[in-house]
């Protein structure tokens, strides 16, 4: 489970960047999508014409409000079809700035990373939002297979991590609270592009003060174990992607899935802004 979680979490920023590259901002910009739009859009867009409802209840952790508000008429203005093109168009772009195309593992890379992500494809019953992006074509280009991989991986692995806050009893808001309190990420983030109200943030926050899972704007020990258990949980239901490679190939998609990170990561196309 430890090469598995390391060879998802080392190939991520494959996947994560196209929700801050500059590419995907102008293609989506190009279909008359803007700000968030784009965003909602373009992660729902494999569920055909997704009502805001549906991206809700799959996203999980946004404020409803701002959901509905961002894709009111979104569809009116593009089709998912034409969302999906353009994010697949600057997926591309964003990964070749990179370099990624250019990589020596990438052939390798590419042929372990796809087949966990088919071995994932053989279980889609109760993730919905990974079920959906399954259910899509594999592009021709090498470097955008390996994005459409990663993109199956992350929504695999998303859709199982619902399912453990679910059974936790920890909601939308709740988790991004308890994320805050890691440190791991800063929660002026987490309140922008989550876009709680801050009274709601804030009784929420006293909730779970009450519930013994804070200690004032950290963790509690009970917290603490609260967020291990869900992470823990949440790799042994990503397992059975990765399981299909066997520990060897798991170790070596590891040790390879580095080189990747970092490219995507040095090219600045996680960058906020």
């Amino acid at each position: 489970m430890k090469a598995a979680r390391a060879a998802w979490r080392r190939l991520e920023p494959v996947h994560a960047m196209i929700y801050f590259a500059p590419e995907a901002r102008r293609r989506y910009a190009d279909l008359g999508l803007s700000g968030r739009a784009g965003y909602f859009t373009s992660r729902s867009a494999a569920f055909g014409r997704a009502p805001a409802e549906l991206i809700i209840s799959t996203f999980y952790n946004f404020n409803p409000g701002f959901v509905r508000k961002a894709v009111d008429g979104a569809w009116d203005a593009a089709t998912p079809q034409q969302v999906l093109d353009a994010r697949y168009t600057a997926a591309g772009e964003a990964l070749r700035r990179a370099g990624i195309d250019e990589l020596p593992a990438l052939d390798e890379v590419l042929a372990l990373t796809r087949r966990a992500a088919e071995a994932a494809c053989e279980l889609p019953q109760g993730r919905p939002l990974f079920a959906a992006h399954a259910a899509l074509p594999w592009p021709d280009e090498p470097v955008l297979q390996l994005w459409h991989a990663q993109t199956l991986l992350r929504e695999f692995r998303g859709d199982g991590h619902v399912a453990c806050l679910l059974s936790e009893g920890v909601g939308g808001l709740e988790s991004l609270i308890l994320h805050a309190a890691t440190g791991e990420v800063p929660v002026d983030f987490l309140k922008a592009s989550r876009a709680w109200p801050e009274e709601e943030w804030a009784d929420t926050e006293e909730r779970l003060r009450e519930r013994g899972l804070l200690d004032g704007d950290s963790l509690s020990p009970e917290g603490v174990r609260l967020r291990q258990r869900i992470e823990d949980r949440t790799d042994h239901l990503a397992l059975p992607a990765y399981a299909a490679l066997g520990d060897p190939d798991c170790e070596r998609l590891a040790e390879l899935a580095s080189t990747f990170g970092r490219a995507v990561v040095d090219a600045g196309l996680l960058k906020v802004g």
